[in-house]
């Protein structure tokens, strides 16, 4: 089938013109997961919903087909998805990998998957993964091993799903972010029932969220995060989307630390950020980011226990 018919439903002019329902939203995607898709067609329609702003129907029908694309999930399923698709050129070490990290250690299994095409070597993930100890998995059923010995995992979109890298790398043709951004934080491949999400512009909270809601999952976060990632400023009090028990939810963090720093400041040798860990480095600034974001997955997850808690309890076992 053509994706023509679904273009012009986009861009058949002023007055005609409308968005995609989610069944249509569903079919166009699925049809833009083959690989023999008519790429001038892809790019019309990424482009035009760019333009006319997507709707949270939209987002929903296309995360729906691009997971159903997805081997089925093998084995554990992961507590909590973690996206991390955030370009970040400007942003500092990613310190929300050891909040994770500590949330994985209270026995809630995390899926990490992600691709940081923009990021400087300093504030690059992947860089990071070594020094935390953090797996980077082969593949879906890698993923789902190494989560369960693990308990926390990072599985790269390259090798999750080569074509909706190839979808998200159109980027570099275009020269403009696309939906499939916005997707891919919907995508949840281990179908796990909690997700946290960052955002860079704050209007994608409340269409993450909505979307979220139309999809099931059950529990998530949403807030504009440090480079877009799920990553909080202790300073600052920021607002807070999402849903609980499948229902929309909002709030706000509240603020942890009175300081004037940005999130790029500090440190910026990803070894920094294992030394931390094990208690060879101190930064009361870059612990306050580690456990206000621990916090916020934690109470997302509805756990009993803080993250303050657990980092004595890593530092004790540390020392």
């Amino acid at each position: 089938m053509s994706l023509a018919s679904y273009v012009r439903i986009l861009g058949r002019g002023q007055g005609r013109a409308r968005g995609f329902t989610r069944d249509e939203a569903r079919e166009a995607m699925s049809l833009m997961m083959q690989g023999d898709a008519d790429p001038e067609a892809v790019g019309a329609i990424l482009m035009l919903l760019r333009m006319k702003g997507e709707t949270a129907d939209e987002i929903a029908g296309f995360a729906e087909a691009a997971r159903g694309a997805l081997l089925p999930w093998w084995g554990t399923a992961p507590a909590l998805d973690w996206p991390s698709y955030a370009a970040g050129r400007t942003r500092g070490l990613p310190w929300f990998l050891l909040a994770a990290k500590l949330v994985a250690e209270a026995g809630y299994p995390v899926l990490l998957h992600g691709w940081n095409s923009h990021q400087s070597e300093a504030a690059s993930v992947r860089a990071a993964l070594p020094a935390l100890g953090i797996s980077v998995a082969s593949g879906q059923e890698d993923a789902a091993t190494r989560l369960e010995v693990d308990g926390i995992v990072y599985l790269p979109l390259e090798v999750l799903s080569p074509r909706l890298f190839a979808l998200l790398g159109l980027r570099d043709v275009l020269g403009l972010r696309s939906c499939i951004n916005t997707v891919l934080r919907m995508l949840n491949p281990g179908g796990a029932r909690a997700a946290v999400q960052g955002v860079f512009h704050p209007p994608y909270r409340e269409l993450q969220a909505d979307a979220a809601q139309l999809l099931g999952l059950r529990d998530l976060t949403v807030l504009k995060g440090g480079g877009g990632e799920f990553e909080h400023h202790p300073a600052k009090d920021i607002q807070t989307f999402g849903v609980r028990a499948g229902l929309s939810w909002r709030s706000s963090t509240g603020t942890q630390v009175d300081a004037r720093r940005r999130l790029s400041e500090g440190a910026a040798d990803p070894g920094h950020l294992g030394a931390l860990w094990d208690g060879t480095r101190h930064d009361a600034f870059a612990e306050a980011i580690v456990l206000s974001t621990a916090d916020l997955a934690l109470e997302t997850l509805g756990a009993a226990t803080d993250a303050y808690t657990l980092w004595s309890v890593r530092r004790a076992r540390a020392a």
